[in-house]
């Protein structure tokens, strides 16, 4: 079946099961698209759905066949899979097109789209956008790198606007999107295992948002950001610092143009990077021309996101703070300084390849201690140079227990990922504020 169907068909290899590999082939399936799929593992997520949902559609696991890559008409690879991996690469040098599961997204969008990637604070922005525009009862699908594939937001009668989080991963990978609005908020080291400690090679995947002739929002805090060239783009700006920024802070008000819009202290979440993603989020709904007021209502009652420096509780005196989704350095400094208390920090796990140096004086100025967890505990140990006094704990228990002991506010935010102890990041927030209720 498998070298009758290689020989005769003009088709499409989705490389990766799981979320995006399964909503891939959905996708091509529904458009009469003959497929295949491969996997490098021996029991692949979603393998049982693809043999009883589509018994006739072959599939390769356990490895990758650079002869029937070879033979594709294109490859359709998921976002955690390099395009350095050999077979791939032995594809691409034959001229064989690797796209992404938003490049097939770009190809059949029937709305406008708006995306948004940086190091840090995307899934926050994305969402805060989303209600924004239900605020302003406009028709919207929100997903992407967040939740949903956005295959799966297509649909007929067209949405008024798509809002998509994009990973560096996702971007690699594609071609024809043309976002009416996009921004990187932010850049800091991730993901440095996959790039080769090459920053370059990392921002320049972040940079390909950019593409089209949509309007580009900018940080102007950001360096590499503001380092980045543009020539003859509608740009919007903002700033926590320059009040010539087209959205800004002005004597504790959100304002644009140097207007005031609201005062930050009417918004639900406080701190200076929620005021930074606000920013970014009436920037780009700005330049989608959502309504003011309806954006304006959203900041003040959005909640954030789950395992996004979320309050937990207080227990016996001690506040406790869930950033377990601050999965790189940048992430877990923006989540130490916005806080804007001093701090226990825990801290650890998979570091990725990440240079942790950056977090030593913000360690030095913002926490009184840290706990570390997880495979790179001694990497990061050495990285703070002893700037604070370190613990290590051996679990997440017994580093909550010891956290709770050295001061009046506990954070965990690893600047790593979690697969070294947990199934994931949402795992390990949940592990952590089932031992914080705990607590006492």
């Amino acid at each position: 079946m498998l070298s009758n169907f290689y020989s005769d068909s003009d088709y499409i290899v989705v490389m990766g099961l799981g979320k995006t590999g399964m909503a891939c082939v959905n996708f091509l399936v529904k458009h009469n698209i003959p497929v295949c799929v491969m996997d490098n593992r021996a029991n692949p997520p979603g393998l049982d759905i693809l043999k009883q949902k589509y018994p006739d559609i072959p599939y390769i696991i356990n490895r990758f066949d650079a002869e029937i890559l070879s033979q594709a008409s294109e490859i359709v690879i998921s976002p955690g899979l390099s395009r350095k991996e050999a077979a791939l690469a032995e594809a691409h040098a034959k001229g064989i097109p690797i796209i992404g599961e938003i490049e097939l997204f770009a190809r059949h969008v029937n709305a406008p789209v708006v995306a948004i990637t940086g190091s840090n604070g995307k899934s926050t922005v994305t969402t805060l956008l989303g209600e924004m525009a239900i605020k302003a009862n406009w028709n919207v699908k929100v997903g992407g790198n967040l939740g949903t594939p956005a295959v799966d937001l297509l649909s007929t009668p067209a949405p008024d606007i798509y809002i998509l989080e994009l990973s560096s991963f996702q971007l690699e990978s594609i071609y024809s999107l043309n976002p009416q609005a996009s921004v990187i908020l932010n850049i800091s080291e991730d993901h440095m295992d996959r790039y080769d400690d090459d920053l370059e090679e990392y921002i320049a995947a972040k940079q390909t948002i950019y593409q089209g002739d949509g309007t580009i929002i900018i940080n102007s805090d950001d360096h590499y950001v503001g380092a980045i060239s543009l020539t003859g783009r509608q740009t919007l700006s903002f700033s926590l610092y320059d009040e010539n920024a087209d959205f800004s802070i002005c004597e504790q008000y959100l304002a644009h143009n140097n207007k005031p819009l609201l005062a930050t202290k009417k918004m639900r979440l406080q701190g200076s990077i929620m005021r930074a993603n606000a920013l970014a989020a009436l920037a780009l709904g700005t330049a989608v021309n959502l309504p003011m007021p309806a954006m304006l209502d959203a900041l003040q009652t959005f909640g954030g996101l789950t395992h996004r420096c979320s309050w937990v509780a207080n227990k016996q005196g001690v506040d406790f703070f869930n950033d377990s989704k601050g999965t790189n350095v940048g992430a877990t400094i923006a989540a130490i300084c916005g806080l804007e208390r001093k701090s226990v920090l825990i801290a650890g796990g998979e570091g990725k390849g990440a240079d942790f140096s950056a977090l030593k004086p913000v360690v030095a100025e913002h926490c009184d201690a840290c706990v570390l967890i997880g495979r790179d505990a001694k990497i990061i140990a050495q990285a703070l140079d002893d700037v604070v006094a370190i613990y290590y704990a051996s679990d997440m228990e017994m580093a909550v227990k010891q956290a709770a002991e050295l001061g009046d506010v506990v954070l965990l935010s690893p600047a790593c990922a979690s697969f070294d102890m947990f199934n994931n990041y949402e795992h390990r927030g949940e592990v952590f504020e089932e031992i914080v209720m705990n607590v006492g």
